[in-house]
């Protein structure tokens, strides 16, 4: 494993991770979700083919990486800053994307902004608790007027953090701990899970949450899954994740032809940790997939 930084064109520092061969045929690069960083990926890691390539990295404004410039906190600045780590950490072979949360749609912009390279470098795509539109009135799950309530609020408090000015979140390790709990995970998660989630939230820089929150409501990308359509894909939601439904996942999977819907029953929106063995296995797969195509 090495760890490093990368310096983007418009000199934001990310923190990156690189493991595995370094002449493996396969590359897969991991994209965490809003409020995350990289460790998200961390026990699916260890489940992968111990030929295959991995990179991660955490996203600007996350994890180790530095705050956006103003300005900066944009979904489609998150797919420049993906299209120059392939560019750094595996310019050349073939490239498996795996998108998490935000790290989906930051798939499904770079597809967008850079079709080119999505065409000729990537052959798969794994699409993780995600959604490609409809975003913009988050319920959490809740019906009538305390859906109305919790979207409200919500909002609110994303507005809020665009205007905080400090460098991390006001919040407690119980109070991270508990909310984490209630909204991202399902049925019975790992404790130890609930902890590393909640940390990595009060890691992430307050405005650019806030700045990326309203990047999620705006969200449109379904014309840009035109670009994956014939490229070998897996979308995988859980039936309790209040964020990212399975009818977002059903939308996602209906724009790709060679597309498998897996849908884990009891899981919320952190399948990474929830279900990473199911993860591991979908990516493995795709990686294998690459391999064999090669060799044919």
């Amino acid at each position: 494993m090495n760890t490093r930084t990368l310096t983007t064109s418009d000199g934001t520092v990310l923190a990156l991770e690189e493991g595995g061969p370094r002449d493996a045929d396969v590359t897969i690069v991991l994209v965490h979700g809003w409020t995350q960083d990289r460790r998200t990926w961390e026990r699916v890691i260890p489940l992968l083919p111990s030929d295959v390539r991995y990179v991660r990295y955490d996203l600007r404004g996350h994890g180790k990486s530095a705050p956006p410039a103003p300005g900066g906190a944009t979904i489609d600045r998150l797919a420049d800053d993906l299209a120059e780590v392939i560019a750094d950490a595996a310019p050349t072979g073939k490239v498996v994307l795996a998108g998490h949360s935000m790290g989906g749609m930051t798939i499904m912009a770079l597809a967008d902004r850079h079709p080119e390279l999505v065409r000729t470098r990537v052959v798969g795509a794994a699409f993780v608790s995600t959604a490609a539109s409809h975003l913009s009135r988050v319920t959490l799950g809740l019906p009538g007027v305390l859906g109305a309530l919790a979207h409200r609020a919500e909002r609110a408090l994303a507005d809020a953090l665009t205007r905080y000015r400090r460098d991390r979140l006001p919040l407690g390790r119980s109070a991270a701990r508990w909310g984490v709990r209630w909204l991202v995970f399902g049925r019975r998660p790992r404790r130890s899970d609930v902890a590393i989630a909640a940390e990595q939230l009060r890691c992430a820089h307050p405005a650019a949450v806030g700045a990326f929150r309203g990047e999620i409501a705006r969200h449109d990308r379904r014309a840009a899954l035109a670009v994956l359509a014939d490229t070998p894909a897996v979308v995988m939601s859980g039936t309790a994740d209040r964020l990212c439904s399975r009818r977002h996942a059903r939308v996602i999977a209906d724009h790709l032809e060679l597309a498998r819907l897996v849908l884990c029953p009891g899981a919320g929106h952190m399948l990474p940790q929830e279900r990473e063995r199911e993860v591991a296995d979908e990516l493995s797969a795709l990686c294998r997939a690459a391999v064999t195509s090669r060799a044919a």
